[in-house]
């Protein structure tokens, strides 16, 4: 047999051995390619839907946002009113504790104006009586 004859018999054989290995190659690309359409497919038809209800909730945030948004000066408006209210509270509390103090100082005075009158008014009558 010539040179070239057992050259293209090898050449043949390694031809179908690569032929072999290739097709079982070929069907599991084949199987992966259907497979990757299939989860592209269900991909697709999951993310409509979630994408739908990301726009809702969206819409929902936006709504609630703005009504806190509106809100806001309310509290803002409370809390001020809230410290003034507290400030006017402690300027009473200080009014009233002024008040008791000169009433306190006002109750002495008097228990010893009442004491002295009393002193006066018995030295007075026993120098009158006395007389």
């Amino acid at each position: 047999m010539p040179l070239t004859a057992i050259a293209l018999i090898v050449i043949t054989v390694a031809f179908c051995i690569l032929v072999l290995t290739l097709i079982p190659t070929l069907l599991t690309i084949k199987r992966t390619a259907a497979s990757v359409g299939e989860l592209a497919e269900m991909v697709h038809g999951e993310l409509k839907p979630t994408i739908q209800e990301l726009t809702g909730v969206l819409a929902e945030l936006k709504s609630v946002g703005g009504a806190v948004a509106e809100y806001n000066d309310d509290v803002k408006r409370f809390m001020s009113e809230l410290g003034a209210a507290g400030d006017n509270l402690h300027t009473i509390n200080r009014t009233v504790g002024v008040a008791a103090n000169v009433l306190n100082k006002t109750s002495v005075w008097t228990t010893g104006a009442k004491a002295a009158g009393k002193y006066v008014l018995e030295w007075y009558l026993k120098k009158r009586g006395g007389m």
